[in-house]
């Protein structure tokens, strides 16, 4: 049963989450603030930290900073924040994730088994079974199982929301995705967003493969339509 610490002032958020993730068979630990959950993982450790940004005392980030210094643990940020400096410096500082507020539980908890996935041990059937399920088109190919994204051999660092409306597009080549049903893709009912929160992840989307090609254009605008992957 792993250990998942939740980190965030909002005590609606920690009780919310917490039954979501307890109903997965996960144990938690709540924490209001950095400096009660830095002191608290010192004396009960655990497998997956999950912390809000903007906290009192000591915000997520300061937080990350000082376990990074004697731990590997991995750390999902929750954001209200839509400052993509944020989201760089978080990777930089070994972030596994942001998901920004208001999220969907089913995206958060399905983030969380792939994180904890990532960093158990597989042997050689597993890998063997979680390579069959990748999608490859062309130069892209993206690793549901263990969120993996790379383009040319490149890696490319994808939040969930950015794995899932990739991974919408990737799979049918050419098809038209209206926004409508990208949002479907990458967010459950309970979660409602307007279409600009769709062109902002595409938008973030084309530029995280432009740092790893500068010619990247496989993601296609079709105005008042939608977007495609463009066919090979």
């Amino acid at each position: 049963m792993p250990t998942i610490a939740l980190v965030d002032d909002d005590r609606n958020i920690l009780a919310s989450v917490s039954i979501a993730l307890e109903a997965e068979g996960y144990r938690i630990l709540t924490y209001t603030d950095g400096a009660s959950a830095f002191d608290g993982l010192k004396q009960s450790p655990a497998d997956l930290a999950i912390l809000d940004i903007k906290m009192p005392r000591m915000d997520g980030m300061e937080l990350l900073r000082r376990l990074r210094q004697k731990s590997d643990i991995p750390v999902i940020f929750l954001t209200s924040k839509d400052e993509e400096i944020d989201e760089l410096f978080g990777l930089k500082m070994g972030a596994d994730d942001f998901i920004r507020k208001p999220f969907s539980q089913r995206l958060l908890v399905e983030r969380v088994k792939a994180v904890l996935r990532r960093g158990a041990p597989k042997d050689a059937a597993v890998s063997r079974e979680t390579d069959a399920k990748a999608l490859e088109r062309g130069q892209l190919i993206m690793d549901p199982e263990r969120h993996n994204c790379s383009w040319k051999g490149e890696p490319v660092t994808l939040t969930v929301t950015e794995f899932l409306i990739l991974q919408a597009l990737a799979t049918r080549p050419g098809v038209v995705k209206s926004r409508n049903a990208l949002m479907d893709a990458a967010y459950d009912e309970q979660v409602y967003v307007d279409d600009r929160t769709i062109d902002s992840h595409i938008k973030r989307l084309r530029k995280k493969f432009k740092v790893v090609d500068t010619a990247f254009d496989m993601i296609e605008t079709l105005y008042g339509v939608g977007y495609r992957f463009k066919e090979a």
